[in-house]
């Protein structure tokens, strides 16, 4: 059951790659309608939903509690209907809140609006948290009896997925403590190190710059200009290091306490039963990227290196442009035609689904003073449609990212046709369609070279996006798990933190790298440790998959998009197993991930073979 969430965002892994910052004419750039959510901060139909969600959660608790276990099927088919539809308005008020919220992080009155939403769609909820805890007292034969009904069948999903939690749940006094007890939690938590990063200010070359602009830096042309963002990133990250690290201290111990209580065996084990993935599936993974850092991201930098005339390279040049490269400038309107147009030779369908972001206001795309960083698409609920943020700047990445975020809006679109509680799609299978139209709008760019110099570029580019999306993901999971069993044993210094961070990336980097005083605290500014533990290793997940689903289009194209779209339509009804038999593909297979990395190290073969 999903209750009154905040925005998810999906973001793009490539924050310090092409996150953005100065000014351009990239043509008129959109902004988000929210009206389709509510028409204004104070609409009476905000009051209207909010009154009417704290009715419908007392009704149902005085309607339900210490009942399920003697209701028949038809009774608890109208029973969950009346809870989706009590978490789909929770979800759009929350959503309406926390994506104004995102648009200026320094707005005081959308940051007391999101957090007193915050709290009264808590309070309001409190009385559902029964009903999982009390749906898993019923013994299973009763439970395969309900669900004989036939419209309580297709929620099977989400009975099985609660069930998985039975053996870590707490006793109802304690479920309804932390539920209440989370908004001075987590989620304060989250705020505050969202609003200490969207607050840094960084000085390079008389220029004040906030993290967007300063981490653009380190993609400029000009080596004494990436060296100087860099520099200055440090100083300000360790000038504010015992914050970021109270910050990583605090929910790290807090998630170590809720998971001894729950007797989770591992800090991952949450993260994996939320994504309905096996820990061997994500082992396998882990293990089959590891053991391919030599043969790509030691071999990509080491070739990069030799472009860059260098004998050793600085974090600083891992995002440099090549010396070949021609400083493009991509407008507005050209990235959208280019990435309709790769959606549209795939299929008319997809092109469709994605066009209304563009014309409808589900597109907010400025860099903004206070602007949440990255891009994200968020889903918002069901009978709504997402939303899409970028800061776009106009290289030839940023189209990359429209892809990428708009490939996650087809797909949510898609998935809306399930429900609200079953379009959520688990974060491993979430990524699919976001890299696969990634992918596609690369093909379609890369058709469009018209010389080798331009060719190696895309392709160089290319193989740095999916080093950052496998390799330096991967590296970002083992450095979570090491901080959360260092955490275990105690609290952390800045400089224990700052030490396991250092511990993964000279491997995963390659021996081509030397490491500038001040980047053992890059770690500072990764939302993703914060705001969703263990979520990165969906990135390498998804990218994988699409490699493999991609090398099934181009063998056999007959049929595939029809495939592709029941797949995306699942959302999360059907287990990742179930989803990927169609086209011949099975995760669990370590094959599956070697042939996923294969694409990759085929792209530094090219690569190579252009010397």
């Amino acid at each position: 059951m999903r209750i009154a969430p905040t925005p998810t965002p999906f973001n793009r892994p490539l924050f310090d790659a092409n996150a953005p910052a100065a000014s351009g004419d990239f043509g008129a750039l959109p902004d988000w309608d929210l009206s389709d959510l509510y028409p204004a901060p104070d609409a009476p139909e905000l009051k209207r939903d909010l009154d009417w969600l704290e009715e419908a959660c007392v009704r149902f608790a005085e309607d339900y509690e210490g009942k399920l276990a003697g209701l028949d099927g038809e009774q608890m088919f109208e029973c969950i209907l009346r809870n989706e539809k009590i978490d789909q308005v929770a979800g759009r008020i929350m959503s309406f809140a926390g994506l104004r919220y995102y648009q200026n992080t320094m707005d005081g009155e959308r940051a007391k609006m999101l957090s007193d939403l915050q709290d009264k769609i808590t309070n309001y909820t409190t009385p559902l948290v029964f009903f999982s805890l009390e749906l898993n007292r019923i013994d299973d034969a009763a439970i395969e009896e309900m669900l004989g009904h036939d419209g309580l069948a297709r929620y099977r999903p989400i009975f099985e997925r609660m069930r998985a939690m039975r053996p870590y749940q707490l006793s109802d006094e304690l479920e309804k403590f932390l539920h209440d007890q989370s908004v001075v939690g987590a989620s304060a938590w989250n705020k505050l190190f969202d609003e200490t990063i969207a607050g840094l200010t960084f000085s390079v070359a008389g220029e004040e710059l906030g993290i967007e602009g300063t981490l653009n830096l380190l993609t400029d042309s000009q080596r004494a200009t990436r060296e100087a963002g860099a520099r200055e990133l440090a100083r300000v990250f360790g000038a504010n290091i015992k914050t970021f690290a109270r910050v990583h201290n605090t929910l790290a111990k807090e998630k170590e306490i809720d998971d001894r209580w729950r007797g989770m065996p591992t800090p991952q084990t949450g993260r994996h039963l939320s994504n309905h993935v096996e820990p061997e599936v994500v082992e396998a993974l882990r293990n089959a990227v590891v053991a391919a850092y030599p043969k790509l991201s030691h071999r990509y930098y080491a070739l990069k290196a030799k472009w860059l005339g260098l004998d050793s390279m600085q974090v600083w040049d891992r995002n440099a442009p090549l010396p070949m490269e021609e400083k493009t400038i991509v407008k507005w309107d050209d990235a959208r035609d280019v990435v309709l147009e790769a959606y549209g030779d795939f299929s008319p369908k997809m092109a469709d689904i994605a066009k209304p972001f563009f014309t409808e206001g589900w597109i907010d795309a400025g860099v903004k003073k206070g602007k949440a960083p990255g891009a994200f698409a968020h889903p918002t609920v069901t009978d709504a449609h997402p939303y899409v943020m970028l800061n776009y700047l106009g290289k030839p990445r940023d189209v990359m990212t429209l892809a990428h975020e708009l490939g996650h809006g087809v797909h949510q679109v898609l998935a809306a046709g399930q429900g609200e509680f079953l379009a959520n799609t688990p974060l491993t299978l979430a990524e699919t369609a976001s890299v696969f139209g990634e992918m596609l709008t690369f093909r379609k760019m890369l058709s469009r070279a018209k010389t080798d110099a331009e060719r190696k570029v895309m392709l160089a580019g290319k193989v740095e996006d999916m080093i950052n999306t496998v390799v330096r993901q991967i590296a970002f999971y083992d450095f979570e798990c090491k901080l959360h069993e260092a955490r275990r044993a105690g609290e952390l210094t800045p400089e224990d933190i700052n030490a396991l961070w250092m511990s993964v990336q000279g491997e995963s980097l390659g021996p081509v790298f030397e490491f500038m005083p001040g980047y053992e605290t890059f770690w500072a500014y990764i939302p993703h440790f914060v705001h969703s533990p263990f979520y990165v290793y969906a990135y390498a997940f998804g990218d994988g998959l699409v490699n493999a689903l991609y090398a099934a289009y181009e063998e056999t194209p007959e049929g595939f998009q029809d495939k592709y779209f029941d797949m995306l339509k699942a959302g999360g009804s059907k287990h990742h197993s179930e989803l990927l038999a169609p086209f011949g593909l099975d995760a669990s297979d370590p094959a599956f991930w070697d042939k996923g990395l294969s694409m990759i190290s085929s792209f530094i073969d090219e690569l190579e073979a252009m010397e």
